[in-house]
């Protein structure tokens, strides 16, 4: 395991303070929103470096082939959605993980109807997905590596949701972001939710679990199943954070 260097821990703005809280206290009854939401940020992605590759190639450091991969270790009750999509630096990290209120969180919460069903769709509209993580997990990992730049500028980014988190630089090998839920207790059904995804034409891979995959079945949002890349770079930030960013 590298070395963690350059660590220090940070607040989170106000208003993703009340939108954890709000995840944290189960907001949604439709938990399984939180694996639809990363798959949509992990997409989002991988568009930003095929984009961002068709003028500069190196970013793609000799791996062409993009792919998202979700799976899960039922020992230690945790779920992790993987890319090699753009990726995010150190900077990236604080600014769409925490410290920076974005516009669209506070939009989120001014929208709210109290209709779990309605608010459910409220999460990706604004762009504050990535916080559904903490509907089941009570600790979030994020590992990630802005495509570009070298090994040894990795970042960890690690919260369990109670209004800070920690940041540290890292070695990560492989461009792209890595995110780890630590699932709370009673959260066993999420293990189910991470089957195997089949990707459709003109979409990133998103791999299979491994052998521990569970014979249960996850349906890609229907956006995400029809999508087709328009060769238009994402307007929104390197991640997914706050902000429905590419990673």
């Amino acid at each position: 395991m590298s070395v963690e260097t350059q660590k220090e821990t940070l607040g989170f703005q106000t208003e993703v303070k009340q939108l954890l809280h709000l995840m944290i206290h189960s907001l949604y009854s439709n938990k399984e929103i939180f694996l639809r939401e990363l798959i949509s940020n992990a997409s989002d992605a991988v568009d930003k470096l095929r984009f961002e590759a068709l003028s500069t190639p190196e970013l793609l450091e000799g791996g062409a082939e993009l792919k998202i991969r979700v799976s899960f270790d039922k020992d230690a009750k945790t779920v992790t959605l993987e890319d090699n999509g753009i990726g995010m630096s150190r900077e990236d990290v604080i600014t769409h993980l925490g410290t920076i209120a974005k516009s669209g969180t506070a939009d989120f919460m001014k929208n709210l109807s109290g209709d779990q069903k309605k608010d459910s769709h409220l999460i990706g509209q604004f762009g504050v997905g990535f916080y559904s993580a903490f509907i089941v997990a009570d600790q979030v990992e994020v590992f990630s590596r802005r495509a570009g730049t070298p090994a040894s500028e990795g970042v960890h980014w690690s919260s369990k949701g109670e209004g800070e988190f920690e940041v540290a630089t890292v070695d990560k090998a492989d461009r792209g972001t890595r995110i780890v839920l630590h699932l709370k207790n009673g959260e066993e059904n999420s293990l189910t939710a991470t089957a195997c995804v089949t990707s459709s034409r003109n979409t990133p891979t998103i791999s299979p679990c491994r052998s521990n995959c569970p014979k249960s079945r996850l349906r890609q949002p229907k956006a995400r199943r029809r999508r087709r890349w328009s060769g238009k770079p994402s307007t929104a930030p390197a991640h997914s954070g706050p902000v429905r960013a590419p990673r």
